[in-house]
């Protein structure tokens, strides 16, 4: 293919990396790939020979993190320290330009879910559009007026604290708080450790659902009083639309009527991408613009 018409997109994450090429001219998927989220230099490797195989001439990537989002900073591009064992201090945005020569942009997964579903819902500039994602880990990213939220460094609001739920007594998942923040008591894995079975096995109306919609209540409550967001759309697998009922209902007591919201089934959405390509969306825009500023 010619490679000049083709963007490419990376929605790596804490379990897989998400491969995909589109076509600029037509918006059309002309490609994808899954590749297992392993050590860094395997799954790395095996993803820049999907690109040399479907070449493209910019590449959008959204990443786990905590990542160096900073221009200025010797390390931009760099994974920091995250949980994820053996990805600290790994140079990816700098590991793909140096492979394909080609423009490189990356954010966070979150970030770039955001930003796909700020295009899916008519890039409104007006308004502030906030996406979490509830899977391996927890993360949120924000657009407002068409930029993110964070200049030099990103929102981690998966680690955010939270209170417990009363008769919770898990010990947590996150190895850096323990139970004290979300993602140590709400992300995917928090199922299994709870309970010993892996959460897509277990029935719906186990305790440990209740336990996860009130803890993503919390963090929904109180990034709206912070940001006062137009939209809260909740991604990831760990949660579908009948929890959001509970997400919504705890969200409601939190706040008691003190402020006025929009209807909760408007403002606390599942994503308008379907099955949680938002962020491929998102990383497709930005290779756009990093191409059109090459």
């Amino acid at each position: 293919m010619t490679q000049e018409k083709f963007l490419g997109s990376i929605e790596a994450g804490g379990t897989k990396f998400i491969l995909a090429v589109q076509n600029a001219e037509t918006g059309e998927m002309v490609a994808q790939k899954r590749v297992p989220t392993t050590d860094a230099k395997e799954t790395l490797q095996k993803s820049v020979e999907f690109f040399k195989d479907n070449p493209v001439a910019a590449l959008g990537i959204g990443t786990f993190g905590p990542i160096d989002i900073n221009p200025n900073s010797r390390t931009y591009g760099y994974i920091l320290d995250t949980p994820k064992r053996g990805w600290s201090g790994t140079d990816v945005k700098g590991f793909f330009e140096q492979q394909l020569h080609i423009p490189v942009v990356m954010t966070t997964d979150v970030n770039a879910s955001a930003y796909g579903e700020y295009i899916a819902r008519g890039k409104d500039d007006t308004k502030t559009y906030y996406y979490i994602t509830i899977g391996t880990g927890i993360g949120a990213g924000i657009v407002q007026a068409g930029k993110f939220v964070g200049l030099n460094n990103h929102p981690e609001i998966g680690h955010m604290f939270v209170r417990t739920y009363p008769g919770d007594d898990y010990a947590g998942n996150c190895p850096f708080h323990g139970n004290k923040c979300a993602e140590g008591m709400a992300a995917g894995p928090t199922l299994k450790g709870r309970t010993g079975i892996a959460g897509e096995d277990l029935p719906r109306d186990n305790q440990v659902f209740n336990y996860l919609a009130y803890y993503v209540a919390q963090v929904l409550y109180n990034s709206y009083m912070a940001m006062r967001p137009d939209v809260m759309v909740v991604g990831g697998s760990v949660l579908n639309e009948d929890d959001l009922k509970q997400v919504r209902k705890y969200f409601d007591e939190f706040n008691n009527n003190y402020v006025a919201t929009p209807p909760l089934d408007e403002l606390i959405v599942r994503p308008a991408v379907a099955d949680n390509g938002s962020a491929t969306l998102g990383d497709f825009e930005l290779a756009k613009q990093a191409l059109a500023q090459k």
